[in-house]
Formats: structure tokens, C-alpha cells, sequence
């Protein structure tokens, strides 16, 4: 049973993991994001969050190893706190008050009681670089008032802020300004470029600065795709910059590696760039990551670097520029047109994603599981292209079939519009195109709905549109001569009164199919497609319809633009109830006869939980969260809840998610982030510290899981491919028998060496015909009783000679089985 009060808002993804840069451990093992107001920790070897450190009450905004504990974590926020953090353990050890918002965090190896940040001054727009002293204390709590201002005037972003040279240094630009303050000296040194006046250097914009960890050399990036490379630049009259340029827009960020032998690039290209030696000839590339570069991290042991894309993605890449690894968070599309879907196989979240592609995205890992490209046509990015757009899509036939509709408008006039239909292939697991159809309105098509009733003969798909027309299609043969294809043709058009239709959907058992002509709901017999009849409310258009399931299937639903939510009764044809409610979202529970409707007020958005027959509401709770809600959906539970309280029983069934206007994704739910981890990935920190002994390897472990990870091919080609010890009698023994009791060690060696050693592949009498010819003389006797043996099976088998083939040791292999004869193993039978 699950106590009511247990019951919360979460946040269960879609934050972004590419907010600001990731931050590898010590030992390149783990790595570290913000997401939200958590810190989410990766392994790198299998990409699993192993641990989610929770305790901000708002935006986390940088995050840093502690440098005189690699086995800690910094993390500040906009609440005004710094936290530490064991990352091991996922334990909070300190917070530290500090006041006031911090927007970005930097630690300093030599500077072992302060840290550096980033506040806002009185001016929304003005950020001082500040000193922060942090007090040693026992207490958990600390007060940490003492602040010492370093730079004025700097940039929001940590990108735009970098420390050099082991720390005598830190520079910072914004707009066409590179400041650097010398902390033996205090002093600051400040060059500015040509501005936008000039049409020449009219993208001379700083955007980003690192420095060189062991010279005096900054690097800055520029908006024009430059890189300018900045020496001598304590003296503002002598100093000097080489240009860099390979990028054909802005540079978003830059790093150098740990020996600071080479600097890293990117951009919106998607390309990796390093430039080796910071030479023009001299660089490599890591082509194709698929979204736009916006953070770049190297790992303190240089081996590993990892790259942050607009897709919330987070690419981790070996030193030789191979990636080796990807954790792909909720990708964030410019809107989301197709709503949340449900797959009814994967039971993954399915929406809008990378242009063009719809996301399949695991609830349950809070990570993607791929992609499938809908439009199948090259992405430009360019800010003044219009770009095809995936506006529609539906599940029908309990996953088997997919609908999406494609359009493109340039002109009022000029409309591209495309409906695919795509099939479930179980051979390839993945959605195949079956049919296309050019146009299949006049308009935007404004609703799509499949048929998912289970007793419904034929598959069918309805879709409405602005033309003022609804179409039946329906699934016949398109074959040959040998009835093997399939095809999805039109088999009705419908309209009323050259009303607009606005939305459709099937009642539960698929008799019924509701359309809604702006103001005016129209029910038809799905077998005849004949008008029964008609509802009308004046009360604007209707925004939402569906129909009540269960026991409540009589109840048809809708929403009105004007606030108005209305309830039929179709039995009565006569309106049951309605009240007035701002309803934004209405999702009806497949599993109950509940609906969740969402309506937006003025401080928030409100939920409300109830069932057609009964007007008053089951659950109410206000104010679940301050921003729009815009999508929402019901996930069928695999092993239901146990909600004592009537208020709460709505969950028992189904999960209730929904989708912000920040797109973050909340649901409701008795678990926090940490809790909700899989019990694997939890023991990740613990599997991944144990030493590979040869014991280790003895007892074969994680022999399967080895084997099936690519990224330690090139590992075991490498090392001795040791037997499979675990399925023989003689070593599990062994292993088993209490030592007091076991025989001598004299005695078991040469048992235990002969059971370790390797197979190996009998040679053919061609090859060593001496050393056949020498077992034949000493083996005669032996070989001649056997081969009489094995030719009376022989005779006795010759009948079924086509259905049972004998297996016929060969000299060799006789010769080894008669060792094995002779070992005493009647001791293990004593134990």
C-alpha cells in the first residue's frame, strides 16, 4: 500500500542535459551534467545514470570537481547556494548560504578554501566575477557571506570565462571585449576589436574563451567562425593574435586538451575540430554528430573529450576522435505539433524530435531509444528556410500501424501536404513505409484517429481537415497476382454544412465515430457511415473530444474554445452536464473510466480527475505547476498500484505524464529521481571499482556481458580467451568444497590445470601422418575394441542412417577421453 501524502509532482526528463558543460571524474569513469535542479551521473563505459543528486530548490548552474577531492562534486544554483557532493554515494555533505543568484561556478586547485562565481549586480543584464570563501565547519549549513569581486562587467555564460596557466590568470569577454586580471599583480589588462560599425568586422563578437593550462596563450572563438589565438597579453601594447579559421558561422566553444598539446572546436557544423600544435594545416575532424556543438569537456586524465548538443544530446569521444558513447535526453523540437503518443509495443513516450523524425523515448530510463525519420529528406540549416514540418501522427492496430502527416507552406497558396502510412515489421523491428498519399485535403489536416477497437473487422483511419471534409481510409489488398501487398486507400468522405472539421475520434467499441464541425459535434455509424446525429453548443469551436470508456462509454466529451467542457449522453442524445473550466489538455485513462483535464489559471495550471457519469470531480490539485501545460498522457502501469485513498486510486492503473510549455516532462509519483533508478544501475559503482584479477576472470561474472559490448572487442582480442569454468563439475567443486576437507594440493593440480586448459582443433592425418602412425602402433589394441564398437552401432542404426548420425571420435579425441578415464574423481562424490 502507498500512503496518499506520498503523492508529488516530478520531474521525471526532458531537462536539458546540455545546459552548461559536463564534467568528467578523476578517472574518466563517470560524468557529470546538470539537468534541471538535479546533477545526473553517467558512466561513461554503459551510459546508465547511476546516481541523480537532488537536494537545489532551483536551477543548477555549474558544477565542478572539488580539487583537493576528486572523489567530490561542487554544484552552485540560482537559489543561492553552493553544495558538496560525494558523487560515489550520491550523499550531500555541505550547502554553503551564499545569498544571492549564482549563474556560473569555477574552482581553483591552489585556492582550497574559496571558489569562484558568477552573480548578478542590481542590473539584470550585469554580472560580476566573484571570489567566494568558503568556512570549514562540522555543521552541514553554512553561511558563506564573504565575497571578494574579481572581474566586473563579464558574460552570464561559463563559456565566456576561462582560467589560465594553473591559475595566475583568468580572462573573460563579452561583446568585443577580452579582459584578463592577473592575481599576483592585480592587475587588468583589456583589449577590444573592431566593432559593428566597421562592415568588415561586423562579426568580430566574442562568444567563447579557454586558456592554455601550462603557457600564457588564450584562445577566443568569434561569431565570424574565427579563432584567435592571444600572446603577450599582459602588456597592452605588445601583445599579439594568430587567426584560426575553419568555421563557416559562429564558434560556440572551444577547449584545450590536459598538455595543452592541442585545441577542440565546434560549431553549428556538428564537426569536431582539433587543431594539433594550434596549426592552420595541422588538424583533424570528427564529422557527422548531428546537432549543433554547444559545449566541449575533456576529462582530466586527457583521454576522454565529450561534446554538448542543441539536441540534448551528449557525445563521449576517445582521444583518437572515435565516439565511444551517447546519453540522448528528451530532445527539445522547436514545438510540438504531434502531441504525446504512447507505443503500444515499447510502451515508449513517441513525439516530435530532431526535424523531420519522431523520437522514441524510454519513460522508465528517461533516455532515448532511437529515432525514425519521417520526411527522409536532408535537413539544411538555415535560419530564413522553410522547412517541412511533422504535424500529425497516430498508433492504430495496437502498434502495427503508424500514421504521420508531412506539410510545407511557403505562400497562402503553395501547400505540401503528404500522409505516410507506415507498417510494423517484425522481421527488422522497426517501422517500414507502406503507403503514401499526395494531398490527401485541400488544408491542413487538423485530426487523425485510428479504429482500435478489438472486434473491428478491417483496419481504418479517419482524418479531418480545414477543406471542410473528413476521409475513411481503409486497409485493402494492392497486390499482385499473389494477394501478398497491402495498401490504405479512401473509402468515405463526409462534411456538414461546409463547416471546417476540427477533430474525430472512435468510441471504444468503434460503432461510433464523433467529428466536430467547428461549433457543432456530428456522430456516425462507423458501418454505414450514416449521420445519427448532431450536438450543438454555442459556445465557440471544440478544441477537445473524446469519448468515456468502460462504463462510461454512453458519454461523449468536449471543450470549447470559450471555456465551456460539455458532456452527451448518446443514449438520450441530450446534453448530461457542463461546466465552465479552461480546459488546455483532456486525455482519457485507457485502463478506467477516468479523464485527467488540465485548465490553465492565473497562476498556474490545475488538474482536475473525474469520470463522465459523475459531475464532481475525484481529485483536484491546483496549481501543479506555474507554467502551460500543453500535451498530456496516460501510460498503462506494468505491475499496478495499490493506492488505498478514493482520491488516489486514478494512479493505480495508469501514469498520468504531461508536458510543459519548457517542455520539461512531470508526472505524479510516490518515488523521487534517485529512487526510481533501476537496482543495476545502482550497482554500476560498485561492479565497475573491482579489480580484474585473474580470480575475477576465474569465476566469469560478467563473461555474457563482455561479450556482448562492443567497446571491449579490442580488449579481449587482446588478452587470453580463458575456457568457461563455470558448467564444470570438477571446478565448481572446488570452488564449493570447504578447504579443511578438501584432498592435498599436490593431488588436484594437475586435474585442475588439465580442466583450464584450451580446446583445440584436431589436425587432419594429411598434415602429421608420423604422428598418426605412432598412436596407431601404441594404441592398437585399445582402438581396435572401440572401432568394433562403434561399427555394431553402425549395423544397428543403418536404417535410420538419414535421420540419426553417429558422431565418430576421431584417434585423437579417443586418446584424450581415456585420460580422463583414468583421473580418480570418486572424492568428490565423498564430500
Amino acid at each position: 500500500m502507498v500512503e496518499e501524502e506520498g503523492i508529488r509532482v516530478v520531474r521525471c526528463g526532458g531537462s536539458e542535459l546540455n545546459f552548461r558543460r559536463a564534467v568528467f571524474s578523476a578517472d574518466s569513469k563517470y560524468i557529470f551534467c546538470v539537468s534541471g535542479d538535479f546533477i545526473k551521473v553517467y558512466s561513461t563505459a554503459t551510459e546508465e545514470c547511476v546516481h541523480i543528486l537532488q537536494g537545489h530548490r532551483n536551477l543548477v548552474t555549474g558544477i565542478q570537481l572539488n580539487p583537493n577531492n576528486h572523489l567530490q562534486l561542487y554544484s552552485c544554483s540560482v537559489d543561492g547556494t553552493i553544495k558538496l557532493w560525494d558523487y560515489i554515494d550520491g550523499i550531500l555533505i555541505k550547502t554553503f548560504r551564499v545569498g544571492c543568484e549564482l549563474h556560473a561556478l569555477f574552482t581553483l586547485s591552489h585556492a582550497e578554501d574559496s571558489v569562484f562565481v558568477t552573480i548578478n549586480k542590481e542590473k539584470p543584464d550585469v554580472f560580476q566575477l566573484a571570489s567566494v570563501k568558503l568556512p570549514k565547519s562540522s555543521s552541514q549549513e553554512i553561511e558563506a557571506k564573504e565575497l571578494s569581486f574579481v572581474l566586473d562587467y563579464v558574460n552570464q555564460s561559463p563559456k565566456c570565462i576561462a582560467f589560465g596557466n594553473e591559475g595566475e590568470y583568468v580572462a573573460a569577454v563579452r561583446d568585443f571585449y577580452l579582459s584578463v586580471y592577473f592575481f599576483k599583480k592585480k592587475t587588468t589588462t583589456r583589449f577590444t576589436l573592431s566593432s559593428s560599425r566597421n562592415k568588415k568586422h561586423a562579426r568580430n563578437n566574442f562568444t567563447c574563451v579557454t586558456c592554455h593550462p601550462k603557457e600564457d596563450c588564450i584562445a577566443t572563438g568569434h561569431k565570424d567562425g574565427k579563432i584567435r589565438l592571444w600572446r603577450n597579453f599582459d602588456d597592452e601594447k605588445k601583445y599579439t593574435y594568430t587567426c584560426l579559421h575553419w568555421h563557416h558561422d559562429l564558434v560556440m566553444d572551444l577547449a584545450f586538451s590536459v598538455t595543452g598539446s592541442s585545441l577542440l572546436s565546434g560549431g553549428r557544423e556538428s564537426v569536431l575540430v582539433e587543431w594539433r600544435e594550434a596549426a592552420e594545416k595541422n588538424k583533424e575532424f570528427l564529422p557527422r554528430l548531428g546537432a549543433t556543438i554547444e559545449h566541449i569537456s575533456v576529462s582530466p586524465a586527457g583521454d576522454l573529450f565529450c561534446t554538448s548538443h542543441s539536441d540534448n544530446k551528449i557525445t563521449i569521444i576517445h582521444r583518437n576522435l572515435e565516439a565511444s558513447a551517447v546519453i540522448q535526453g528528451l530532445v527539445k523540437d522547436r514545438s510540438i505539433f504531434t502531441g504525446l503518443m504512447i507505443d503500444p509495443r515499447t510502451k515508449a513516450l513517441v513525439l516530435n524530435g530532431k526535424p523531420g523524425h519522431l523520437q522514441f523515448y524510454s519513460l522508465q530510463s528517461d533516455k532515448q531509444l532511437y529515432n525514425l525519420d519521417i520526411i527522409q529528406q536532408e535537413y539544411i540549416n538555415d535560419s530564413g528556410l522553410i522547412q517541412i514540418e511533422l504535424t500529425k501522427a497516430a498508433f492504430g492496430c495496437y502498434g502495427n500501424w503508424l500514421a504521420t502527416v508531412e506539410q510545407r507552406q511557403e505562400k497562402e497558396t503553395e501547400l505540401e501536404l503528404q500522409m505516410k502510412l507506415w507498417m510494423y515489421n517484425k522481421k527488422t523491428q522497426g517501422f517500414v513505409l507502406n503507403t503514401k498519399v499526395n494531398m490527401p485535403h485541400e488544408d491542413h489536416i487538423t485530426a487523425l484517429c485510428f479504429c482500435n477497437a478489438e472486434k473491428s473487422e478491417s483496419s481504418t483511419l479517419v482524418t479531418a481537415s480545414k477543406d471542410g471534409h473528413f476521409k475513411v481510409w481503409i486497409l485493402t489488398d494492392d497486390s499482385d497476382i499473389y494477394k501478398k501487398a497491402v495498401g490504405w486507400t479512401c473509402d468515405f468522405v463526409g462534411s456538414y454544412h461546409k463547416y471546417q472539421a476540427t477533430n474525430c475520434c472512435f468510441s471504444e467499441d468503434g460503432s461510433l465515430l464523433a467529428v466536430s464541425f467547428e461549433e457543432i459535434v456530428t456522430i456516425w455509424d462507423s458501418e454505414t457511415w450514416e449521420l445519427k446525429c448532431t450536438f450543438c453548443q454555442r459556445a465557440g469551436k471544440i478544441r477537445h473530444l473524446c469519448f468515456g470508456r468502460l462504463t462510461c462509454s454512453k458519454y461523449l466529451l468536449g471543450v470549447t474554445e470559450n471555456g465551456i467542457l460539455c458532456c452527451w449522453n448518446l443514449l438520450s442524445c441530450a446534453l448530461e452536464w457542463s461546466t465552465k473550466l479552461n480546459v488546455r489538455v483532456m486525455e482519457p485513462d485507457p485502463n478506467s473510466e477516468n479523464i485527467a483535464a488540465i485548465a490553465q489559471s492565473s497562476v498556474g495550471s490545475d488538474l482536475f480527475v473525474f469520470k463522465p457519469s459523475e459531475p464532481r470531480p475525484l481529485y483536484i490539485q491546483k496549481n501543479i505547476c506555474r507554467e502551460e501545460v500543453l500535451w498530456g498522457v496516460f501510460v498503462p502501469r506494468d505491475v499496478p498500484e495499490s493506492f488505498t485513498s478514493e482520491a488516489y486510486q486514478w494512479l493505480n492503473r495508469s501514469q498520468f505524464y504531461f508536458l510543459t510549455k519548457s517542455q520539461s516532462l512531470l508526472t505524479f509519483s510516490t518515488q523521487s529521481p534517485e529512487e526510481k533508478l533501476t537496482p543495476t544501475s545502482k550497482q554500476l559503482l560498485a561492479e565497475e571499482s573491482l579489480p580484474t584479477t585473474p580470480f575475477y576472470f576465474l569465476l566469469g561474472k560478467h563473461r555474457k556481458e563482455q561479450q556482448n559490448d562492443k567497446l571491449n572487442e579490442a580488449l579481449e582480442n587482446e588478452l587470453v580467451q580463458l575456457p568457461l569454468t563455470e558448467n564444470i563439475p570438477a571446478i565448481s567443486e572446488l570452488l564449493r568444497t570447504p578447504a579443511h576437507v578438501l584432498p592435498s594440493a599436490s593431488f588436484l593440480c594437475s586435474m585442475f590445470v588439465n580442466s583450464l586448459l584450451l580446446s583445440k582443433e584436431t589436425k587432419s592425418a594429411e598434415e602429421h601422418p608420423d604422428d598418426v602412425d605412432m598412436v596407431e602402433e601404441k594404441e592398437s589394441d585399445d582402438s581396435d575394441e572401440e572401432n568394433n564398437f562403434t561399427e555394431k552401432i553402425q549395423d544397428t542404426n543403418n536404417t535410420d542412417l538419414e535421420e540419426d548420425i553417429i558422431y565418430q571420435l576421431s584417434k585423437s579425441e579417443e586418446k584424450e577421453l581415456k585420460k580422463f578415464r583414468k583421473v580418480d574423481y570418486s572424492w568428490i562424490a565423498a564430500l
